[in-house]
């Protein structure tokens, strides 16, 4: 492990999860996030020989998982709904015949006839679910596609699973193993208490404003969640025009903006980046100090993912979320509209097919780019609906939707050194860029290598343009598979388009997907409003009885000054009062004084919580407190 990875042990449960499936057990990992999950299967996958399939529903995190493996020299590859028939097939050769150690998957490439038969072929050691959570009904992310990896297990009933989540209630963990259909299986946790991460939440009048103080208050790196793309922008601009070091991020915008902004905030130029849930799935960033939320999450499995990112290096850290008294109905409303009326969900279905040309019967398995506002004002239909509509068709396992995942232009030469010299002798550029590529991709005979045009021409003195052209004439001569970068939103065909009469719902299923929605939004509500601590809370809602107390969310601060416990904190308070009734503004230098104590920050950090209770408000430089406007 410390030649590829640079750890000298593994972290709490990783060993007996990698033990468990060394000993060839079915076995369902429950590691909190950052708990180090991937380790789980990469560690056995490089110890036995054949490769380790991986079954993960997010691309973008199946690409940095390949990027990151290839620069530790550990040979991996991906297979997505971005790729071409083509790449496919020479990858899923690769896969038999090279010397591949992971092979990365979609769910919905798992039922397709050519992955069939290329899985037969295979020396598979180990079968690893990311996100095990989606093959169960009751997860909050139900992904259909997941149903298939029982019918590949018995193709190879002799190969271990490993099924890995960071967020599953027990319900969810006995539809896992159920499902995935367990043979001697062992359920190895990790508890989900972060005893250094502080979860709160406040109700306030003002967001901005407690989201700006406790930005000054504060030190280190952060993220602040928003629910849309507008809000990133608001919330930013807001906290920009009062001298905070913030950025944004959301997936609206271009790969290479994206990959910046990113890459100051891992590098420390820019203090707290403000995003959509886009943001922070696969980063690796330990001293995250805080995350906020200025929106609600829909569910707790959500909000506990996200909040779960800061914190990782075991210091302390906070996860706030902020609300007010409009945004819970705006919750209840946001949940309600992610399930448009049937006869809704089919008239978008059959304009998508009217819109790609697409006859009855056709379309299986095949990628079409779609621009959603440009469908949406096509047909008249509103964004927010056709995007629920088309998550819904998702879920029932007729389309697949890529929401603009950023993957860079790749490259493979399929003919022969031969036959490349023709093509150099003719053109003087031509033999310029194929001697570049060759000299500066190795491997790009055997497998897809990543190339970025730009670059190529500047290295070899021609326009990005030129580069393209010539590549483009390579490929039309089959000389090259060259498959260009691609950002665009696309939808995938898991099924033949159907007529209107044979697209059907079970209205049971219908119904029990929207109940289920509503039950863990009032799951999520009820942790807002719980007087009780909220570690408590959540981790009740994922099985774990036995907890006790944190003693420092907003709960506990609350029940402290109720009881009495804390005696500095309920004399400020008391104090505090008495002069609000004379004054609307008091020096916090006043306040020290009063107290006569040497340990200044204690009275601060009490202010702190009584700011944090909405008892005060601290202002900007922190030098006085005054009535929570």
């Amino acid at each position: 492990m410390f030649k590829y990875w640079g750890y000298k042990a593994f972290r709490d449960r990783q060993q007996d999860i990698v033990k468990n499936v060394l000993d060839g057990k079915d076995t369902l990992a429950l590691l909190p996030t950052g708990g180090g999950k991937s380790i789980c299967y990469q560690v056995p996958a490089l110890v036995k020989p054949g490769l380790c399939l991986v079954v993960s529903p997010l691309i973008a995190l199946m690409h940095d998982q390949v990027e990151n493996l290839k620069k530790r020299g550990i040979k991996a590859i991906a297979i997505t709904s971005g790729m071409s028939k083509k790449q496919i097939d020479i990858q899923l050769d690769n896969a038999i015949y090279g010397d591949t150690k992971l092979l990365y998957v979609s769910p919905e490439r798992l039922k397709t006839t050519l992955f069939i038969a290329r899985f037969q072929k295979m020396n598979v050691n180990l079968i690893a679910i990311d996100e095990a959570h989606c093959i169960s009904q009751w997860g909050y992310d139900f992904r259909p596609a997941y149903l298939e990896i029982a019918e590949l297990r018995k193709l190879k009933p002799n190969i271990p699973l490993l099924a890995l989540t960071a967020t599953a209630t027990e319900q969810v963990v006995t539809d896992i193993q159920e499902k995935l259909l367990f043979v001697n299986g062992a359920v190895i946790r990790k508890s989900f208490f972060r005893p250094n991460l502080t979860y709160s939440a406040f109700l306030v009048p003002n967001k901005r404003n407690r989201i700006e103080e406790y930005l000054r208050q504060h030190n280190g790196s952060g993220i602040i969640y928003c629910a849309t793309r507008k809000g990133v922008k608001e919330l930013a601009s807001y906290l920009l025009s009062k001298n905070c070091s913030i950025d944004y991020y959301h997936a609206g915008l271009d790969f290479d903006e994206r990959r910046q902004k990113q890459e100051n905030w891992l590098s420390e130029k820019t203090r707290v980046i403000v995003s959509t849930n886009a943001f922070g799935m696969g980063i690796d960033k330990p001293n995250v100090r805080f995350v906020l939320h200025y929106d609600i999450p829909e569910t707790i499995e959500a909000y506990f993912q996200e909040a779960g990112r800061a914190g990782r290096d075991e210091k302390p850290a906070e996860a706030h979320l902020y609300f007010d008294e409009h945004d819970i109905t705006a919750l209840i409303e946001k949940v309600n509209t992610k399930f448009p009326p049937v006869e809704k969900i089919k008239s978008i279905y059959n304009a998508l097919g009217n819109h790609f040309q697409l006859a009855f019967g056709a379309g299986k398995e095949e990628r079409y780019p779609i621009e959603i506002n440009a469908f949406c004002n096509k047909y008249n239909f509103q964004l927010l609906e056709v995007y629920n509509a088309l998550k819904f068709l998702e879920t029932t396992g007729y389309l697949e939707l890529s929401e603009g995942t950023y993957t860079p232009a790749k490259l493979k030469i399929t003919a022969t050194q031969i036959q490349l010299y023709q093509e150099q002798v003719k053109d003087k550029n031509m033999n310029t860029l194929i001697q570049f590529i060759l000299r500066s991709h190795m491997g790009v005979f055997d497998e897809y290598v990543n190339i970025n045009e730009f670059i190529i021409g500047q290295k070899i003195k021609l326009t990005k343009k030129e580069v393209v052209e010539k590549l483009n004439y390579l490929q039309k001569l089959e000389l090259i598979d060259y498959v260009p970068q691609s950002d665009e939103p696309h939808v995938t065909y898991l099924t033949e388009r159907l007529p209107d009469s044979n697209l059907s719902f079970s209205p049971r299923f219908y119904k029990d997907r929207k109940d289920l929605a509503f039950e863990k939004m009032k799951a999520m509500i009820r942790y807002l409003e719980s007087d009780e601590c909220k570690s408590v809370v959540l981790l009740r809602y994922f099985g774990e009885e036995e907890t006790a107390d944190c003693g420092f969310c907003s709960s506990c601060i609350l029940k402290k000054m109720n009881s009495g416990l804390s005696g500095l904190l309920k004399k400020l308070d008391s104090f505090i009062a008495a002069e609000f009734t004379r004054e609307d503004t008091i020096e916090t230098a006043k306040i020290i004084d009063h107290f006569n104590t040497e340990n200044r920050s204690e009275v601060l950090h009490c202010l702190r919580q009584l700011a944090d209770l909405n008892k005060i408000q601290i202002d900007a430089t922190g030098q006085k407190i005054s009535k929570l406007r």
